[in-house]
Order: structure tokens, then C-alpha cells, then sequence
């Protein structure tokens, strides 16, 4: 028995001396690094480790034994390493670069194995388009609708994604996988205060998303990824100007400054001048800085921080006659916007092992924005004719917020199956006041000359903190070979707490409100194969009400109680497939059904003057689809498109039943069709044309319009197709490049919508053909 353990001991002593430490480093055809890569053991798939923010690792291993090494987006590679430092290239897996994702769970993985509609738009993507904006990216997307006037909205901008056209809080806006703005502070704007330049990558995730990211992801969310530095000095400066009264400046800079410091900056200047539009001027500065630490081979610390500062004038939309007519003078001449934002977030990302990684995020936003909003005046009428006054307001929001977010993701090592756990905590105080103003009119012009501001006349002002607290967890597991379940839950609760500064004055009397959600998440995907993939969930989110539309109704008097706004709540069903029979061709297509409850809707009182009220019962259904063609090399044919249905299910409105019927400003078609060739014949050159369509949609209640002869008409509008052309050239160190906007002069509306007291469509005016120019000399 002596000499077995003896022999024993000998062997083990043996194992561990022929166990070797083998150093090396990941990088890709750039020589940039790989962070988080998998070398692992191809005798023991226990043993492995993860590169580092550096790409370096260091595992032991018996001599001759060979590596596996992955990267998500790259192609594996199996290679036997040697004393010394091994150096591993990876090269991009050109079929599935574009299908990875983080957004569905803020953590890496393949597409296929995300049970919902997600679709990404790569930084190659976004250098060859060339966009003029954010709509120019995301309308790319099967079933979003950005709709946005370059002639008058100033980045302003309608959205839909399973919904009508509108500006509700629907919609996720979140840069690196963390909220924009905080809940039930307007994030609509949020857009306003985001600087393109710095885009790497765009994820949008439709349906509700309400189980990893919280409240006010129904529609879908928008997920903008920021670029990192390089480890070789690179940047660009830039130029765009164009016919409509615009120019643009931009700088970027990227460089790592030593081995584990890296630092990226991106910065615009924008400015618009005497647009097609009257009184439609603008100008936009945006920075973003990001900096990368590596404090060791298993920890990062990056800290991002955004400044935009932001002005524009708000033209407001025009009436039937002056759309009809061609006539785009305003009748606004001083209504304006300004905001500036900050927002700052640290976060540390530890590697505990091959298994297990947390991510710690902290983020401060502060956010200022003052208007003297065109969609709050009032021209007086007597007998339909301007009296020559009318009122208006003009109103100040301001916040700041401090968020920590903390997710831990651990690997097991069954049925390839993961968990992923998270808490965050946001609290938010938030200012705001509202006071009244007398408007001076042009009765012969009907244009808006002037106003005096009525000091002390308050239509609010108040103070309010948010916080949300939430709780949420995500498992994945593979049962068999091809399938993948994935089950989410989450818990959100809202503390609202309102203190009236003008008790007596103006606004309800303080109060306190608090809400709460539970939202689960159930999907499934069955991959047939690399090509061919099916999914299904079942998805529930929410949204709680806007701290402007809870405090501010006409419903309620001077001193009275909050009106009692409920949350709305929607329960999401989906199908859907992604195949890609050859490197030439790939489908996407999903089938949704949307169940709103308490939907959020905003209406009009009798004196003009907006509220909002919860709609009973919505349902949006529809197909989405997406296809992309690449017959002969250089050439790309793509079409995205969607069929909806979008109505009210239960929803009365002054005593008149509209249920089971059809939503204004839904339309039923949406489709973006693109040519892109790339002539193999001159290299760099790349030319385009894009096909824009909106199907007819309402812009009344069905059968709202009265006709004054016993019968009722419902308004609409006639949707349009517009096309847009790009021609570029791209050399080692020059970008130029043309668009050519609404190539057929087509007389169209970012958005129309009917107004009941001039029974007619007003109008956002769309731009006329135009043409805008770019260069950039790249470092």
C-alpha cells in the first residue's frame, strides 16, 4: 500500500512538471488587439482562459497540446503553441461579423441565438452611407420609421416601430447598453443629445425589451455603441455643407498612449442658416470622449463622457393651404428649443475567470432644456378671424441623475447554458417651470410677430424626484444541439415625489406616486442549421407616465389631485426566421402581435389645449421583413419593409365609441429599397440610390370630420415615395462624396396629423430636392 501512494504521489508530481506556461496574444488582421477571446485546452475544455484588454494571455498546458482559439465575429483557429510569445491572428468571419449582438442581453452572442427581431447596422455600414442623420441609419431597419424634415425639424423627428408615427415615450435610446435620459423625463429628445461622429455600431431590438433594459422599451430599443480607441494613431476632419442652409465640422482622434491607455475623441460643429423653411435655424456642438484602461490582464476601467449643447428654432407644421401650395413660410417667428446635456459614465468590467465577469457602471447625466414650444400657441379667433393676439408659454425642464447598474454573467458548464444577474438604481430630481405668455399675430400674414412673457403667471412649477430601483435575471441554456431557451424577469419600481412650488397658483397639490411592474421573457431558438434559424417569445413591457403628462392635465384644477394615469402595459407575441442560403443572399422575416393596455394617448380639449388620457385597449399586428441580394460582386440589393395593422381596441373619446378601429397616423406599408454598386473597375467608388415609402395612412378618428350635411369622413393622408441618390470616393486618405435628396422634387410631410378646430391636416413639411456635399481627409 506504501509503495502505491508512493507511486502515486510520483505520477501526480510528473503531471503537474509536464504542465507548461505558454504566454501569447490575440490580435486581428490590424494588428489591434482582442479582448475577452477564448484559448482553450483541446484535450481538456476545462482549461481555459481569456485574453486580456491587451489581447495577451498566459495559460499552462502539457507540451505539444494544441489550443482552440474563438472570438465571436472571427473565424476559429486551432494552433499548437511554443515558447516565447505566440502571436494569434484572427480573421474576420465575413458571415457572421454582422451577426453579433449585444444588445439582446448587454452581453456578446451570436444572433441566432437571440429569440427576438434585432438587426444590426456595422461601422462598416455606417462609413459607406454616408448618413445625414440618424433616420438615414435606422429606416434601414425592417419596420422603423425615423421620419424627420432636413428643411425644418433640426433633428427633431417623429418615430414607429410597432406603432403609429408619434413622439411617445416608446422608445429606448441607449448609448453602450445604458439609458440616455432617465424614465418619465421626456426621452424623445434624447436623440437631440447623441453625437453621430462617434458611432461605431447601431443595434435596434425590437419589441418590448422591458426584461434587460426596464421600462419605456416597447416599441424597441436603440442601442448606440461608441467607438474605441486605436491602438495606431487615427482620426479624420471633415466638411458637409448643402442647399439648405447647412454646414458641418467634424474632428476625430483616436490613439492608445502606451500599452494600456488608450483615448478616442469625436466633435461636431452644425450649424444651419436661411433654409428652405422659414425660421428653421439651428446649431448643434457635440463631444464625446472615451478612455480605455487596462489595470491588469482581467481588469478594464472606461470612463465616456458627452457634452452637446444644442439650439434651434421650431418652425411648428403648416397648414393644408400652404402645403398644397408650396408655401413654407412659418407662421412662427420666435418659438425656439435650447438644451445642453452632459452625461458622464465609468464602468469596470472584472474578469473573475473563464467563467465568470461583472460589469460595475456608474453614470451621471445632468440635462438642461428651455423652449418657447410652437405646438403650445394659440391664435384667438372671433367669427374665424384673427383678433391679432394669441398666447403661448414658455417653459424650463432641467435634471441631473446618478445611476449604478451592476450585471454578472457566470458560464456553466452544462448544456452550454449561462445566467445572467442585474440591479440598478437610478435617482433623478428633476425642475421644472411653465409660465404663460400674450402673443402679438399678423392678422394679414397670420404670422406670429412677437410676445410679452406674463411674469409670475405660472402654468406650472414644480420640483420632482424619480427614482427607479429594479432587479432582473436572464437564463440561456441549450436542452439539444439546435435549440436555445432563453427565460428573463425583471422588477421595476418608480417612487415619483412632487412638490407644487406654487400651491395656490397654478399645478395639482404634491404628491406621491409610485408604480411597479413585473416582466417576464420567454423565447426559443431552433437553428437547422448555420443557414437557417426559426425563433418565437413572448415578451411583456411598460411604460409609466411622463412627469409632464402627470402633473400637467386639464383634467385637473388648481390644487387639485394628480389625475391618476395608469401605467401602460403590452404584451408581445412573435415569429420569426433569418436564412442565409448562400454568401449571396440573406432573409429575415418576423411576425408580431402587440396587446397595449392603457395605452397613452394625447388628445384635445375644447379650448385647444392638449391632455392625455389612457386609451383602453390597442393592438398592433404585422409582418416585417428583410432581404439582401448580392448577385455579382461590387453590387447590393436590399429591401426592407413591413405590413402592419395598428387600431384601437376599447377607447372612447368625448362620449363617441372609436373601438375596433383603425389608429391616425399608422400606416398600414413602410419600405426602403437600395442599389449600392461598388465598380471593381475604380476602386473607392461607390454609388447608390435609396427608395423611401409611406403607405397611406389617417390622420383623424375614423369618421371624425364632420361634413355639416349628416355625414363623416375620416382625413388622410396620401403617403409618398421619395428617392435619394449617393455617389462617393474613398482613397487612402480622402473621402468625398454627393447626395442628391428627393431626386423627383416630391411634395411630401415628415408627418401629417388632423387638427379638429380648422378642420383640416396640418402639415411637417418633408425637404425638397436638394443636394449636400462632404469631404474628409483621414490621418
Amino acid at each position: 500500500m506504501k509503495n502505491i501512494l508512493v507511486l502515486a504521489t510520483l505520477f501526480a508530481s510528473l503531471c503537474v512538471y509536464a504542465q507548461n506556461k505558454y504566454n501569447g496574444k490575440v490580435v486581428d488582421v490590424n494588428n489591434q488587439p482582442l479582448a475577452q477571446a477564448t484559448i482553450q485546452s483541446q484535450i481538456n475544455l476545462q482549461n481555459a482562459v481569456v485574453s486580456s484588454g491587451n489581447g495577451e494571455f498566459s495559460i499552462s498546458l502539457e507540451a505539444n497540446t494544441p489550443v482552440i482559439v474563438k472570438f465571436i465575429g472571427y473565424k476559429t483557429v486551432t494552433k499548437t503553441l511554443s515558447k516565447g510569445d505566440n502571436i494569434i491572428v484572427l480573421v474576420y468571419d465575413d458571415e457572421t461579423l454582422e451577426e453579433v449582438v449585444i444588445s439582446a442581453s448587454r452581453e456578446t452572442q451570436k444572433r441566432r441565438e437571440v429569440p427576438a427581431s434585432i438587426s444590426v447596422i456595422s461601422s462598416k455600414y455606417i462609413s459607406e452611407t454616408k448618413a445625414l442623420g440618424i433616420d438615414q441609419l435606422v429606416n434601414d431597419v425592417p419596420g422603423v420609421l425615423m421620419s424627420t424634415s432636413r428643411s425644418a425639424s433640426n433633428e427633431q423627428h417623429f418615430m414607429s416601430v410597432r406603432s403609429p408615427i408619434s413622439t411617445k415615450s416608446l422608445f429606448l435610446y441607449v448609448e453602450d447598453g445604458l439609458p440616455i435620459r432617465p424614465t418619465a423625463v421626456f426621452n424623445h429628445n434624447a436623440l437631440l443629445e447623441m453625437n453621430d461622429v462617434a458611432f461605431d455600431r447601431l443595434e435596434v431590438l425590437k419589441g418590448p425589451a422591458s426584461s434587460i433594459y426596464g421600462s419605456e422599451a416597447i416599441g424597441g430599443s436603440f442601442n448606440f455603441i461608441t467607438k474605441n480607441p486605436t491602438r495606431d494613431f487615427s482620426g479624420h476632419a471633415g466638411f458637409q455643407i448643402n442647399d439648405m442652409g447647412l454646414t458641418r465640422y467634424e474632428l476625430e482622434l483616436s490613439k492608445y498612449a502606451g500599452k494600456n491607455v488608450g483615448f478616442y475623441v469625436g466633435a461636431q460643429s452644425t450649424k444651419r442658416k436661411d433654409g428652405h423653411v422659414e425660421h428653421s435655424d439651428y446649431e448643434k456642438f457635440a463631444l464625446t470622449f472615451k478612455n480605455v484602461n487596462h489595470l491588469s490582464s482581467r481588469l478594464n476601467w472606461t470612463n465616456v463622457f458627452d457634452i452637446i449643447d444644442y439650439r434651434s428654432d421650431m418652425a411648428g407644421s403648416i397648414s393644408e393651404a400652404d402645403y398644397s401650395g408650396g408655401n413654407y413660410e412659418s407662421d412662427q417667428t420666435f418659438t425656439k428649443r435650447e438644451a445642453f446635456s452632459f452625461r458622464f459614465r465609468s464602468t469596470l468590467d472584472k474578469i473573475w475567470n473563464a467563467n465568470n465577469k461583472t460589469a460595475f457602471n456608474f453614470v451621471f447625466r445632468k440635462n438642461e432644456m428651455g423652449q418657447t414650444p410652437s405646438y403650445r400657441i394659440r391664435q384667438f379667433r372671433n367669427s374665424g378671424q384673427l383678433t391679432g393676439f394669441g398666447s403661448g408659454e414658455v417653459n424650463e425642464n432641467s435634471f441631473s441623475s446618478y445611476v449604478g447598474l451592476v450585471q454578472h454573467k457566470v458560464d456553466f458548464d452544462f448544456a452550454n447554458s449561462s445566467l445572467i444577474v442585474g440591479s440598478s438604481i437610478d435617482y433623478s430630481p428633476q425642475e421644472y417651470v411653465a409660465e404663460t405668455i400674450s402673443v402679438r399675430v399678423d392678422t394679414a400674414t397670420g404670422q406670429n410677430t412677437g410676445y410679452t412673457l406674463n411674469s409670475g403667471d405660472y402654468i406650472l412649477n414644480y420640483d420632482a424626484s424619480i427614482l427607479n430601483y429594479a432587479g432582473y435575471f436572464q437564463y440561456e441554456i441549450n436542452p439539444a444541439e439546435k435549440l436555445k431557451l432563453t427565460a428573463s424577469l425583471r422588477y421595476d419600481g418608480f417612487e415619483y415625489d412632487y412638490n407644487n412650488l406654487v400651491d395656490g397658483v397654478a399645478g395639482p397639490k404634491d404628491s406621491k406616486n409610485t408604480y411597479s411592474n413585473v416582466s417576464p421573457k420567454l423565447g426559443a431558438n431552433y437553428n437547422l442549421s448555420e443557414k437557417l434559424g426559426l425563433y418565437a417569445n413572448y415578451s411583456n413591457g411598460f411604460t409609466p407616465p411622463q412627469t409632464s403628462t402627470l402633473y400637467r392635465n386639464s383634467f385637473v384644477g388648481v390644487g387639485g389631485d394628480v389625475f391618476d394615469l395608469k401605467p401602460s402595459s403590452y404584451d408581445n407575441f412573435e415569429l420569426g426566421t433569418y436564412i442565409r442560403p448562400s454568401k449571396t443572399l440573406k432573409a429575415d422575416m418576423a411576425l408580431y402581435l402587440l396587446e397595449g393596455k392603457n395605452t397613452l394617448i394625447t388628445l384635445r380639449d375644447e379650448n385647444d389645449e392638449f391632455f392625455n388620457a389612457n386609451a383602453g385597449k390597442t393592438r398592433s399586428f404585422g409582418i416585417e421583413y428583410g432581404i439582401k441580394y448580392n448577385p455579382i460582386e461590387g453590387l447590393t440589393i436590399s429591401h426592407n419593409g413591413s405590413f402592419a395593422k395598428h387600431e384601437y381596441i376599447d377607447f372612447f373619446d368625448r362620449g363617441v365609441d372609436y373601438s375596433d378601429t383603425d389608429r391616425e397616423t399608422a400606416p398600414q406599408l413602410l419600405g426602403t429599397s437600395k442599389i449600392t454598386f461598388k465598380p471593381q473597375a475604380v476602386k473607392g467608388l461607390l454609388l447608390s440610390v435609396t427608395h423611401e415609402m409611406v403607405g397611406k395612412y389617417n390622420t383623424s378618428f375614423e369618421n371624425q370630420v364632420d361634413n355639416g350635411d349628416g355625414t363623416f369622413d375620416t382625413a388622410v393622408y396620401d403617403g409618398h415615395h421619395v428617392f435619394n441618390t449617393l455617389m462617393s470616393y474613398n482613397t487612402k486618405h480622402f473621402e468625398v462624396w454627393a447626395h442628391m435628396l428627393n431626386i423627383f422634387d416630391e411634395l411630401y410631410a415628415a408627418r401629417a396629423s388632423y387638427n379638429r378646430f380648422r378642420s383640416e391636416n396640418s402639415y411637417t413639411i418633408g425637404n425638397p430636392r436638394a443636394f449636400h456635399f462632404g469631404v474628409n481627409y483621414k490621418f
